[in-house]
This record gives C-alpha cells, sequence and structure tokens, in this order.
C-alpha cells in the first residue's frame, strides 16, 4: 500500500510546489517577476524589487510548500525513499509550474523545506554555506550554489558516520545538482562579471 499513497502525494507535492508564491508576492507589490531583475520565480527576485519583506513571505510560502507534502508522507510512516520521492515531486512543482506555464524558480527554498522534513541536520549547514558565500559576495545566486554543493558532502560524510541512511543523503545530491544545473544562466554572467550584487 505505500506505493500507491506515495504516487497520490506525489501528485498532491506537485501541485503545492507549483503554487507560485513569490509570484503571487510580487504581484501584491505591483511587480510581475517576469519582466524584472534576473525574470526568476524566486524569493532572490522579489528581494531586489519589492524589499525584505515581500521577501520573507516569499521564502516562507516556498519553504512551506516543500515541507508539507514531505511531512504529509512522513506522518504516514513511508519509507525514507518514498518520502523523498514525495519531496522531489514538491521540488518539480517549483521548478516547472503548472499554474504558471511551467516557468518557475531554481528549488532553492523548496528543497530548503523538504529538508526541514527529510534531513533536518542538513539546513543550519545549508544556511551556514549560504550566508558565507553571500556575505563574501553579495551574490544570492553564490549563496546557493555553495550550499548545494556542500549540502550532499555534508550530507555523505554524515553517512559514513552512521548518521543517516542512504535515501536522504541520495536527495541531497540530486537535489544540490539540479540547483547548480538551474543556476547555469547564473553561473554563465558570474563568469562575464555581470550578475547583479545586493548592495
Amino acid at each position: 500500500m505505500d506505493l500507491p499513497r506515495a504516487v497520490s502525494l506525489m501528485v498532491f507535492a506537485y501541485l503545492v510546489g507549483s503554487i507560485p508564491f513569490s509570484f503571487l508576492v510580487a504581484r501584491a507589490w505591483g511587480v510581475d517577476l517576469r519582466r524584472v531583475g534576473s525574470s526568476n520565480i524566486g524569493a532572490a527576485n522579489v528581494w531586489r524589487n519589492c524589499g525584505p519583506l515581500a521577501a520573507l513571505l516569499a521564502l516562507a510560502g516556498d519553504l512551506l510548500k516543500g515541507a508539507l507534502p514531505t511531512l504529509i508522507a512522513a506522518s504516514l510512516g513511508l519509507p525514507d525513499a518514498l518520502v523523498a520521492l514525495v519531496g522531489a515531486a514538491a521540488i518539480a512543482g517549483h521548478v516547472r509550474p503548472i499554474f504558471l506555464a511551467f516557468r518557475g524558480g531554481k528549488a532553492v527554498a523548496t528543497g530548503g523545506g523538504v529538508l526541514l522534513v527529510l534531513f533536518p541536520l542538513m539546513v543550519p549547514i545549508g544556511l551556514a554555506a549560504w550566508a558565507i558565500g553571500f556575505a563574501a559576495t553579495r551574490i544570492s545566486a553564490v549563496g546557493s550554489l555553495v550550499a548545494a554543493s556542500v549540502v550532499p558532502l555534508a550530507a555523505t560524510l554524515a553517512m559514513l558516520v552512521g548518521m543517516a541512511d542512504p535515501a536522504p543523503v541520495i536527495f541531497c545530491w540530486v537535489a544540490g545538482l539540479a540547483v547548480i544545473a538551474l543556476h547555469r544562466e547564473n553561473i554563465a554572467r558570474l563568469r562575464a562579471g555581470t550578475e547583479p550584487r545586493f548592495r
């Protein structure tokens, strides 16, 4: 019975993940994120164009839509591998939202929401890595790329010392690589020296 429940939850997670909180918050501020800044549907672009309060609301929504379906899956006693798949479905909804013509964000906050449930130890590590990368450069994408690189390595170390099972670690690697791939345009701008900094 686990697999049918997991499939149903994955559909639910995808639909929840598809709710474009950042886009909706920005529209409440009178801004269309698709037409300003990096045009990314994410909290960092909300921050640049609507301010910190709007960004905080957008971030909370994106975290919640990753955490809620994952929490439901975990509370039903599904195996970690299936819980991770439910979380991955929420991320897929954020990246390719059905409610926004499949044009979404870059999975950082929603992935963090999944980790809050699936592997909470990695959340402060990811936050610290993001903060260090951002503080050193004042570039949000650098913080995200540093976090996406550090978390899988930290998760692997945790598994090697007996603090984690394989499924959450595999999730960290897949999610981390996805975040890096979704930042390929940012990486190109970083190499060209044109990625915007927060002032």
